[in-house]
């Protein structure tokens, strides 16, 4: 029903932001990644933005609030797992960004994301098992996991200068993911590739 939001960070607590859109305020459920993200954004810009996600259950309607886009990807694909629901998904987005979740399930990490909330040994197991074949971690932590069968991105000095550069700048590293996720780098020198990615971010 909601492909994203965007609007004023009108409250936030643990686990939940209000935006404010057009003076109506929808609660959603976020993770302490987005939580922190919307933070940083909300002290540059009036605005901010949030990818959605609606749980529709007997008795009650949820919200789910994602920054980035590969966010609200690993959120859908952990809720494939079996006795995995919205919360605990959550519950591993707190613990995790997208690209160290990913690091985690290739590399069997069962230990590490079993101490995300609501998961335990049997469900890290079973997220290993069921998403090891779906996830592939490209190794550059400047770079958002990608699905097997994509193309991974390249590692290269050029790509890390660029969104260190970025960072920099005061974009959040889940902006400076989202954006050179988009971009094809080949063949482009750490200059283009700054510019290219500041084209995005003015759109």
């Amino acid at each position: 029903m909601f492909y994203y939001l965007s609007g004023i960070l009108a409250h936030r607590e643990a686990g939940v932001a209000v935006i404010d859109c057009g003076g109506i305020g929808y609660k959603l459920t976020v993770s302490q990644n987005t939580l922190s993200e919307l933070d940083r954004a909300s002290s540059r810009t009036d605005r901010v933005k949030l990818f959605t996600y609606m749980a529709v259950r007997e008795d009650d309607v949820e919200l789910f609030g994602f920054y980035t886009e590969e966010e609200l990807s690993t959120f859908k694909l952990l809720l494939t797992v079996s006795g995995i629901g919205p919360k605990a998904a959550m519950g591993v987005l707190s613990a995790f960004t997208p690209d160290g979740l990913a690091k985690a399930v290739t590399t069997e990490d069962t230990k590490a994301i079993s101490r995300a909330n609501g998961i335990g040994a049997k469900g890290a197991a079973r997220i290993v098992l069921e998403l090891k074949d779906k996830l592939s971690y490209a190794g550059d932590v400047n770079v958002a996991p990608v699905k097997m069968g994509g193309a991974a991105p390249k590692s290269n000095s050029k790509l890390t200068e660029a969104a260190e550069a970025l960072t920099a700048l005061g974009y959040s590293r889940a902006e400076v993911n989202s954006v050179l996720a988009k971009i094809s780098t080949d063949g482009m020198e750490s200059g283009d590739i700054i510019r290219a990615a500041l084209a995005q971010f003015m759109k």
